[in-house]
């Protein structure tokens, strides 16, 4: 096993993903053939303030939960046309690999407004914060959500801990710190791990971080309700 897999799941994750995370980021700009900006330098695409594309998320949900969507009416003809060739998401969204979560459906939003990374059980990694790096810094979106939701597959599994073939255990490290808060409950283990990892992006990039001490950035978590289809903040 890799020493930064046996390291404490809290004061050692975020270590360890502080040491990888540069080169990540780097690695990620450089195969897309993009400068980094510093996030002091950070232009904003959209013209929504953190809060404000946080609310749009939500309104968007409330749209979706009670079957009054607006992104079926836009002409994706034309958001194809438009996207070609650059994007301008206003926001990005940390969600579990879970075919259940539509993101940009449970938002009501469509091509080119949603900056997506999903894993199973929504946690952080180096890959996805240096994805969410990229989307702040090069495509200055203004909120950043970590999405979990009702009856996670994944959290589940982590607090069960039994044996699973392949790879699927390596799913628990990442989990273990929300299993351990939730005192045995899954509901209580699914909005503990959305804030813990929402935590981590703050904590653990120095890009997000800066972003959200600037006011440019907004960082939270939220769980999405399998049964209603609405999204409530954790």
């Amino acid at each position: 096993m890799p020493d930064h897999a046996r390291v404490h799941p809290n004061f050692g994750r975020r270590q360890f993903l502080q040491n990888t995370l540069s080169g990540a980021v780097v690695g990620v700009a450089a195969q897309a053939g993009i400068g980094l900006a510093s996030p002091q330098k950070l232009q904003a695409q959209t013209t929504l303030s953190p809060d404000a594309a946080l609310q749009e998320l939500l309104a968007g949900n409330q749209r979706f939960a009670s079957n009054q969507l607006t992104s079926i009416e836009h002409d994706l003809t034309i958001l194809k046309e438009h996207t070609v060739d650059k994007q301008e998401p206003f926001a990005a969204v940390l969600a579990c690999a879970d075919s259940r979560v539509p993101v940009e459906l449970v938002f009501d939003q469509t091509i080119g407004h949603i900056f997506v990374t999903r894993v199973a059980g929504n946690f952080v990694t180096p890959e996805i914060i240096a994805s969410l790096e990229y989307a702040v810094t090069v495509l200055g979106i203004r909120a950043l959500l970590v999405l979990g939701h009702t009856s996670c597959g994944a959290v589940k599994a982590a607090m069960k801990a039994d044996a699973v073939p392949g790879q699927i255990s390596a799913l628990y490290q990442h989990l273990q710190p929300a299993v351990e808060q939730s005192g045995g409950h899954v509901d209580k283990a699914i909005e503990a791990n959305a804030r813990f990892q929402a935590d981590l992006l703050r904590t653990s990039s120095t890009v997000i971080r800066e972003a959200a001490k600037a006011g440019k950035l907004k960082v939270d978590a939220g769980v999405y309700d399998l049964a209603t289809g609405k999204v409530s903040l954790s």
